[in-house]
């Protein structure tokens, strides 16, 4: 049996992306949408970024943990958008394995860097709120630089782990049933036993998700008896600054919880259509939200935002 596997596996140095479908000349209708979309989320993030990094009174710790998700934003769509634009354009829709790879690491990075960038500033406003006067000995210029520093190294470490292990497979076929890169995609297409493979794969989903949920959770529970109790001032700073990050943290985990369902689970009696919505809702969306939310909920960067406007118009 396992002569027999062997002879039908072949080395393989591209994959078949088998979700898109003909559109005739519509690719270029969708190709432009796509582009400007694309193009209003670099915008929206890079303003965001230039204002946090030019106005000194904006070098606080939550405009600087702002400032490291709206890196991260710009850092998952371009894992994403410019490959699907050239593939919106081609008729014969592959992908080498190296690029593949580079692509899934992208992607499954900007997911575990997105959720610690959320528990990191959940703990923040925690901190801001429950505890003003511990705030600036908690919060001081070097555990910043340490907190992001961890945030973005964590999901690294694991991703090149999980590569790792999906490039020592043999694989028996090459299609990928998706509009890009995904990791479980190729380990279905292993030859021969993936159990730790998948069990890796099922490990760090928990390990990138349930922490920074349980810390968001511990936090928001201490805020809302904070909120109860207080003032109505403190209430009114309390949501001012939390409803944009409860917005995202829902947004992101209804998307990411979509993607792991239809990678874990057989989803070819949905439409098509459907199925390629879900698995580009938690990269497409996201990355326009943020900027959006916190731009136009926090009154210290919406001002700076005017500001400019009005001197640029």
């Amino acid at each position: 049996m396992q002569d027999k596997i062997m002879l039908n596996s072949t080395h393989v140095s591209n994959f078949m992306l088998s979700a898109y479908f003909g559109t005739g000349l519509f690719k270029y209708l969708f190709f432009m949408f796509v582009m400007c979309y694309y193009l209003f989320i670099i915008c929206a993030n890079v303003l965001l970024i230039v204002v946090i990094c030019v106005n000194r009174n904006l070098h606080e710790p939550m405009y600087l943990f702002l400032c490291s998700l709206f890196v991260n934003e710009l850092y998952g769509s371009t894992g994403l958008f410019p490959f699907l634009l050239l593939q919106i354009l081609s008729d014969i829709h592959t992908v080498s394995l190296p690029f593949c790879f580079l692509q899934i690491f992208c992607l499954f990075s900007y997911g575990g860097v997105e959720y610690l960038n959320l528990a990191i500033t959940s703990y923040d406003r925690y901190l801001a709120i429950c505890c003003p006067l511990q705030y600036n000995t908690q919060m001081t210029g070097n555990k910043i630089a340490i907190f992001i520093i961890l945030t973005w190294f964590f999901p690294i470490l694991l991703c090149i782990v999980m590569l790792s292990l999906s490039n020592s497979l043999e694989l028996c076929g090459d299609i990928i049933q998706k509009v890009y890169c995904d990791n479980y995609s190729i380990v279905k297409l292993s030859c021969f036993d993936t159990t730790f493979n998948n069990i890796y794969g099922i490990c760090i989903t928990i390990l990138s998700i349930f922490p920074p949920l349980i810390l968001i959770f511990y936090t928001y529970i201490k805020i809302l008896k904070v909120c109860l109790s207080g003032s109505k001032q403190t209430k009114k700073k309390a949501l001012s600054t939390c409803t944009p990050h409860l917005a995202s943290l829902l947004n992101f985990s209804c998307g990411a919880c979509f993607e792991i369902l239809q990678s874990r689970f057989n989803m070819s009696n949905l439409p098509n259509m459907l199925r390629i919505f879900l698995s580009l809702y938690w990269l497409t969306c996201q990355p326009l939200l943020s900027p959006l939310l916190y731009g136009l909920n926090l009154s210290k960067i919406r001002i700076i935002c005017k500001n400019l406007a009005k001197a640029i118009f």
